[in-house]
């Protein structure tokens, strides 16, 4: 999350989702991809921008987990399941 004031919008106009009473989702409107997200009443000032969209995410490392209340038991241990560059092989 960085302040709103940080973010400059430079191409295209995204559209926006009201998700919330307060919850403001912002995605791009040729795509549909998520961009960022808003909630004046939660987070007053600031805007969380989805890591995916980042032109280089590496720039901007992962520093903590948040919004984990509901998720799913097995998301607890998921960095311990194999990795693979793209698929698994057949078994």
């Amino acid at each position: 999350m960085v302040a709103e004031d940080m973010v400059k919008v430079t191409k295209g106009q995204p559209r926006i989702y009201r998700s919330s009473e307060h919850g403001r989702r912002h995605f791009c409107a040729n795509c549909g991809s998520g961009l960022f997200y808003t909630n004046g009443n939660m987070l007053p000032g600031f805007i969380d921008i989805q890591s995916g969209t980042y032109d280089d995410p590496d720039v901007v490392p992962a520093t903590m987990h948040i919004q984990v209340a509901e998720r799913l038991r097995w998301m607890e241990d998921a960095h311990e399941l194999p990795t693979f560059d793209r698929f698994p092989p057949p078994e």
